[in-house]
């Protein structure tokens, strides 16, 4: 079950990536904002996918 949570909202942050910048950053000048935003979205990705495949086991033991 956390497998595929984990896997869901990977898609919505994928979403997010570009919804965000594109609509709701769309006012800011600066790309600071956008920077920030795709750096914490890395992270949680990075962490997503740490979570969803810790279940996984070496078949090859």
């Amino acid at each position: 079950m956390l497998r595929k949570i984990s896997f869901t909202l990977i898609g919505v942050l994928i979403v997010s990536c570009f919804a965000v910048p594109y609509l709701l950053l769309q006012s800011v000048e600066t790309w600071h904002g956008s920077f920030l935003f795709w750096t914490l979205v890395g992270v949680s990705v990075i962490v997503l996918n740490m979570l969803a495949t810790a279940g996984f086991k070496d078949d090859d033991q």
